[in-house]
């Protein structure tokens, strides 16, 4: 049983992304400062943040919709990652982290809304 939002590997994994993807949007063109940059850096933390504030709702319910959210930011960065990657602002090896970091994230918060759903040692 896990006792904080931070115990929660799906957290975890989704901190480790936002951290990647702020070091590599670092580097953006100075004029995707208030576009692709703010909206891809907006996305991901929407994505541990939602994990976050999901992690103490009571009902089932009001969880798995905060884990939806985050569902559909994660979709928005992987959206973001190919845009990236199509303008030529990362290299195919930020391009390859970026995703396999999402990847990793993406399939631990799909685990974690399965063990809500199944009250498999989720707090609900």
């Amino acid at each position: 049983m896990t006792y904080t939002f931070e115990n929660v590997v799906a957290w975890q994994k989704a901190h480790v992304f936002v951290l990647l993807v702020y070091r590599i949007t670092k580097s953006f063109p100075s004029e995707e400062l208030y576009g692709l940059t703010s909206q891809f850096r907006r996305a991901a933390v929407s994505i541990e943040a939602n994990i976050a504030e999901g992690y103490k709702k009571i009902s089932k319910a009001d969880k798995l919709r905060f884990m939806n959210i985050s569902q559909g930011s994660m979709e928005e960065c992987r959206d973001y990652i190919l845009l990236a990657r199509d303008l030529y602002y990362i290299s195919d090896t930020d391009f390859s982290d970026l995703r396999d970091a999402l990847e990793d994230a993406s399939k631990m918060l799909y685990l974690y809304c399965n063990g809500i759903i199944n009250n498999n040692g989720i707090k609900d």
